[in-house]
């Protein structure tokens, strides 16, 4: 029986072997939020980058829309930040657009688990295109937690938690405690998803810049549930 395990941080990677698992790349505020967001109202493919200078450069040599987050903010020089919104906005029409991105800690965290055998973006928007993924699959599951600036993080935990919950019948999830321990968190916080995440650390720091509404449109479960971001070649597209 194939399982599900956790790895908290990309810091912890190198603990893990990727080969022949399937990679669920989850950063619930914003990155794999924005990403499922981009693809599900239209943009082609999204590069994403570990760098500034790499979303500059990509943007320029493809000729796509870029974005960029730096601590929670939108980098300057670039056409969006990380808001899913920026894609929502009808003023700035963005279907039948490439997207390059870089973020403080989702895009890297994803450029650092391309050893799998396959890589897909995870987050509260999609939770059933990924575990019907997985299922398909069935092979180990690693869920990558990109956490905060290498620190763990409540919510990317949560969401594991959530996709253990939906694989459980058909995979092994007793037997990692990491994947236990984010199984107890969603089963303690999924009755009222956002009061229990207004407590984590990230949550706050998002309400301090006045993006509330992000995270409120983060934790909406399958709003695009048809929409499985998976790495192809040196982008991600829509399965």
């Amino acid at each position: 029986m194939p399982k599900v395990d956790i790895c908290f941080s990309p810091e912890l990677l190198p603990l893990y072997d990727l080969r022949g698992q399937v990679a669920v790349i989850v950063d619930i505020l914003r990155a794999s939020s924005t990403i499922v967001t981009a693809l599900g109202e239209g943009i082609t493919h999204v590069f994403p980058v570990a760098s500034l200078d790499e979303c500059t450069a990509y943007g320029q040599q493809h000729g796509c829309l870029t974005a960029a987050e730096r601590d929670g903010v939108p980098a300057p020089g670039f056409d969006l930040g990380n808001s899913p919104f920026g894609f929502l906005d009808e003023a700035r029409p963005v279907r039948g657009r490439a997207l390059t991105i870089s973020t403080t800690n989702g895009t890297a965290a994803l450029r650092r688990s391309l050893a799998a055998e396959a890589v897909v973006v995870g987050a509260f928007l999609n939770l059933q295109a990924v575990a019907e993924f997985a299922r398909a699959q069935g092979r180990d599951v690693l869920v990558v937690c990109a956490g905060w600036k290498g620190r763990f993080c409540l919510e990317d935990t949560v969401f594991g938690g959530a996709l253990a919950e939906q694989l459980a019948p058909d995979f092994d999830v007793r037997s990692s405690d990491a994947t236990l321990a984010a199984l107890h968190l969603w089963q303690q916080g999924k009755g009222n998803l956002s009061a229990y995440l207004l407590q984590s650390a990230h949550v706050r720091r998002l309400n301090s810049l006045e993006a509330s509404q992000d995270f409120k449109f983060c934790l909406r479960v399958d709003a695009y549930a048809g929409v499985l971001p998976i790495w192809r070649e040196d982008r991600l597209v829509a399965l």
